[in-house]
C-alpha cells in the first residue's frame, strides 16, 4: 500500500485557497508568449483574386505588430467552403486564422456544407479588415455605355447574355440574380474558381459582363480592355470617382460593399482574439497599408469583434432574403 500523507484541515484550506487563485485556464500564459511562431492566413480563392491581395496586405502589415510572421496559404474551392472547413478544425490556438470575404457567408446560404458551416458558431470574429465596392464590368466591344443600355440589351435579348462569378453561391453570383431582380431581366450565371479566371473570358468576350472588385480589373479598365458602367457602393469609388453608383444609375437598393474580416475557429481564447484585433487595427492604419489598400480600391476598417460579429448576422438576414426571393436552396 502506497504512504498516505495527512494535512491538517487549516493547511488544507490554505492550498485550496491558494489554488483557487490560479487562473482555471492557461489564457493568462496565452497573452503573455502568443505568438511564438509564424501565423498561418488561409484564404479561400486562388492567389490574385481580392481575397488573397487583401490577405497579403495585411499579413505583411501586421507582422511588425505582432513580432511574427503571418503566411498566406491559400485553399480554393467550393466558394472558399473547402478553406472555411478546414480552419473550423484547426487547433484554437490563434496559429491558423482565416480571411473570408462576404462571399463565404453567401455561399453557405445557397450551398450549404456537410456538415453545415455556422460563421456565427464556429468561428470567432476578430476584426473587419477592410471592404470596397463591386464593380459592373463589361468588355467595351459588347457596344453599351451606361447600365440603361445593358438593361435594355437583355430585355430585347432573354437569356442570352451571361455573367460571371467566383463560384455559385459567392456574392458576385448573389450581385447578378439581385440585378436581375431589380432590373426585370434574366442573365445565365457562370461560375468560375477564382477572379482571375472570370476577367480571361469577360476580356475574351466570352461572358457579357460581371461584378469585380477593383484590385481584379483596374489594370485591365486603364488598358482599355475592360469597362465599368457602375459601382454597387452607397458612394462613388475613389479608385474610379467618374463612375455612378447602382443607384444613381437608375438601379437602387445596391448600395453594398464587400468587405474582408479576420476569424479564428470557435473556442480560441479571449487573448488572443483582442491581441489579433488590436494588431489588426494598428496594422491596417498604418500608412503603407492604407496607401496599398487604396490602390486595390478598398478602404480601411476600424472595426472589433462585437460589431464585426453583429454584421455577419445582419448579412446573413440580407443575402438569405435574396437567395430566398430568387428560389435559390437557402
Amino acid at each position: 500500500m502506497e504512504n498516505q500523507i495527512t494535512v491538517p484541515r487549516r493547511e488544507f484550506l490554505r492550498l485550496a485557497a491558494s489554488a483557487a487563485a490560479i487562473p482555471a485556464t492557461s489564457s493568462v500564459a496565452l497573452a503573455d508568449t502568443y505568438p511564438s511562431r509564424p501565423i498561418r492566413l488561409i484564404v479561400g480563392f486562388t492567389a490574385g483574386a481580392a481575397s488573397d491581395v487583401i490577405a497579403r496586405i495585411f499579413a505583411r502589415a501586421t507582422g511588425p505588430f505582432i513580432g511574427q510572421q503571418m503566411i498566406v496559404e491559400n485553399r480554393p474551392g467550393a466558394g472558399s467552403s473547402i478553406a472555411a472547413h478546414y480552419v473550423a478544425r484547426a487547433p484554437k490556438d490563434g496559429y491558423t486564422l482565416f480571411l473570408p470575404p462576404l462571399s463565404t457567408l453567401t455561399n453557405e446560404i445557397i450551398n450549404p456544407t456537410s456538415p453545415p458551416l455556422d460563421m456565427s458558431k464556429d468561428f470567432v470574429a476578430i476584426a473587419e479588415l477592410a471592404e470596397g465596392p463591386f464593380f459592373l464590368t463589361i468588355n467595351p466591344a459588347l457596344g453599351v455605355h451606361s447600365v440603361a443600355e445593358l438593361v435594355a440589351l437583355a430585355k430585347a435579348k432573354p437569356d442570352a447574355l451571361t455573367f460571371g462569378s467566383v463560384g455559385a453561391g459567392s456574392l458576385p453570383h448573389l450581385c447578378g440574380v439581385l440585378f436581375e431582380q431589380k432590373a426585370g431581366i434574366k442573365l445565365v450565371h457562370v461560375p468560375y474558381p477564382g477572379s482571375p479566371e472570370s476577367v480571361t473570358d469577360l476580356i475574351a468576350g466570352r461572358i457579357t459582363l460581371s461584378f469585380i472588385v477593383g484590385s481584379s480589373i483596374i489594370g485591365q479598365i486603364r488598358a482599355g480592355q475592360l469597362a465599368v458602367l457602375a459601382t454597387t457602393g452607397a458612394k462613388r469609388a475613389s479608385l474610379l470617382p467618374d463612375a455612378p453608383t447602382m443607384t444613381e444609375a437608375g438601379i437602387p437598393g445596391f448600395d453594398f460593399n464587400l468587405w474582408l474580416g479576420l476569424m479564428a475557429p470557435a473556442g480560441t481564447p479571449q487573448p488572443i482574439v483582442t491581441t489579433l484585433a488590436e494588431a489588426a487595427r494598428k496594422a491596417l492604419h498604418a500608412p503603407e497599408a492604407v496607401d496599398a489598400l487604396h490602390k486595390q480600391g478598398y478602404e480601411p476598417l476600424d472595426v472589433g469583434p462585437e460589431e464585426f460579429a453583429a454584421r455577419i448576422r445582419t448579412d446573413v438576414a440580407r443575402w438569405t432574403a435574396v437567395a430566398r426571393a430568387a428560389g435559390m436552396k437557402s
